[in-house]
């Protein structure tokens, strides 16, 4: 389907979906917000509003306007015009959006540098015996501190104690702290701004979870970021904004990274090809490099708005080489892609050859063989040989039996990936003699064809990796959704580990071009790709690959 057609469907689906869900009473109405800055305009005429139990993704580049709308929504910033609803309410500003069951989590969370972590957990909402005094009420020191213990052990923060001062504690665990915080008491709205940036990814994760439970228990979210990893594994609508106003509103499973990175950078037409941000590790990168590619672009028109027609040829001349190599890196990448699918249509055509017809007159040939031994007597030394043959044959049965398996696992069409997994890690132990220990995520699901035949190929090249350079007794490999629209691929051993000046070019050069492979194929899912050296000695592959959501069974 071409990229026009794809856009048009999902403009009209997406009007579809909500216009069904104007019958629904939103939780919170932005109507026609504006801000400005003296004389700047950063917030301009914006509207939209989030349902109850929804997880709606806010993005846009620098300068867009997204952390000062969440600083009106959150209450630090009156508007200019425009009003806010909640629970089918006016907010008068000022207001605390603590005290209306809106929790805050900011991208530099505000801390009480002198106080020490149960108290800034707990500042503003201290749980005390006698909520009738207000202010003047006993403080509950010791439930705090019970409290306070109970939800860093859940996040996984650990520290030394819990009277240390929070400006002897870093960056990250301030945002945790900030976590915390906003689970301290029942909300019905969390509205976040950019935390990840901050956080390492374990704690990305948790935050991610968290994210998931609260869209669980009914409680909507604002998830303001720029990854858009993040924004597709939890969200159910995208707002983009761009120059302070709202330029679209996606449903999730109705969109694509490459719809959202084209609003992102304002192209009008999206039948032209947007810039080939595929081979960048994240989005950040490309977000990056475009708006310093426009900026360096606007003062390249400046420098030549004086200049003669000659130079503003050579400019032309120069857009239109940067077109074409745009165009040829997303030429490159659908011939990649290309070129992997009609390779595993050919090792499908060709499984199916030696399975229905090479396998099959073999074992026509061993039949007759057999028959023919109990028709004609034979003499002891001939029935030796005919015996010798046709164990051969079914040597070689076997052996093409198991060159069909490496070439398209029967199971993964009709019993999905988890187990044609199984199955090749079986066979794969009793042929090497490596251990191998199988973890699957208990509602694994079917994913698309092509992302589970990646997902296999990516394993079995791994393990072939384990087999032939790492040395291994064992090997544990674990498929675990990570959300419901990302899985994470791990494939850990216990062998001799990577040398210290690792590189896949290296590798590549060398003749050496399965871990390359494998990179390349999590580039054309969109995924991400690491490989390191395992703190437990071996090495550690990493691989998470985004998905269309997986709804998990009961």
């Amino acid at each position: 389907m071409s990229r026009r057609l794809f856009n048009e469907r999902s403009d009209l689906e997406n009007n579809r979906l909500i216009n069904n869900r104007n019958f629904m009473r939103p939780l919170l109405q932005v109507k026609n917000l504006s801000k400005s800055f003296g004389t700047l305009p950063v917030i301009q005429h914006v509207s939209f509003d989030i349902p109850a139990g929804e997880v709606i993704g806010l993005t846009g580049s620098t300068g867009s306007g997204k952390s000062v709308l969440v600083m009106l929504l959150a209450g630090l910033y009156a508007p200019d015009e425009g009003e806010i609803y909640f629970q089918n309410k006016q907010l008068i500003y000022p207001f605390i959006a603590q005290s209306l069951g809106i929790g805050i989590i900011h991208q530099r969370p505000p801390m009480a540098d002198h106080f020490n972590i149960v108290e800034n957990i707990f500042l503003g909402n201290e749980i005390g015996r006698n909520p009738k005094f207000g202010l003047l009420r006993k403080l509950d020191e010791d439930k705090m501190y019970q409290k306070a213990a109970t939800l860093l052990d859940e996040l996984g923060l650990g520290v030394k104690s819990l009277d240390e001062k929070v400006y002897n504690l870093t960056g990250e665990q301030r945002q945790m702290i900030a976590i915390a915080r906003v689970l301290t008491k029942p909300v019905r709205l969390v509205i976040i701004d950019e935390p990840t940036v901050a956080l390492s990814y374990p704690n990305q994760q948790r935050l991610l979870g968290l994210i998931q439970d609260w869209r669980r228990n009914d409680v909507s979210v604002l998830f303001s970021s720029n990854n858009l990893d993040h924004l597709f594994a939890v969200t159910d609508r995208i707002v983009i904004l761009n120059q302070g106003g709202i330029v679209a509103n996606l449903f999730t499973d109705q969109t694509s990274r490459e719809e959202v990175v084209e609003k992102l950078l304002g192209i009008k037409n999206p039948a032209e090809p947007s810039p080939a941000y595929w081979d960048y590790d994240t989005y950040d990168h490309i977000r990056e490099n475009a708006e310093r590619l426009r900026y360096h672009q606007m003062l390249l028109e400046k420098d030549l708005a004086a200049e003669g027609t000659l130079n503003r040829q050579l400019a032309d001349q120069l857009a239109e080489q940067l077109q074409a190599l745009d165009k040829a890196n997303l030429a490159l990448r659908e011939a990649q892609r290309r070129l992997l699918s009609e390779r595993e249509e050919e090792r499908k055509h060709l499984a199916r050859e030696l399975h229905d017809q090479i396998i099959q007159d073999l074992l026509s040939i061993n039949y007759e063989l057999e028959e023919m031994g109990t028709e004609v007597s034979l003499s002891s030394q001939t029935e030796k040989s005919v015996s010798s043959i046709q164990q051969g044959i079914r040597d070689l049965i076997d052996s093409l039996r198991n060159i069909c398996r490496d070439l398209r696992p029967p199971t993964i069409d009709n019993l999905g990936l988890g187990a044609a997994l199984q199955s090749y890690s079986q066979d794969w132990e009793i042929r090497t003699g490596v251990k191998v220990n199988l973890i699957l995520d208990d509602h694994l699901g079917r994913l698309p064809e092509e992302t589970e035949l990646s997902i296999f190929r990516i394993i079995q090249e791994g393990l072939n990796n384990v087999w032939h350079h790492a040395q291994a007794t064992q090997v544990q490999i674990s498929l675990k959704h990570t959300s419901p629209r990302s899985l994470m691929v791990t494939i850990s051993d216990d062998g001799m580990g990577l040398d210290e000046d690792f590189d896949l070019i290296t590798l590549a050069n060398n003749g050496h071009y399965g871990l390359l492979g494998i990179s390349e194929r999590v580039a054309l899912l969109g995924g991400r790709f690491h490989l390191q050296r395992s703190p437990e000695g071996g090495s550690l592959l990493l691989v998470e690959v985004p998905h269309p959501r997986v709804v998990a069974s009961n």
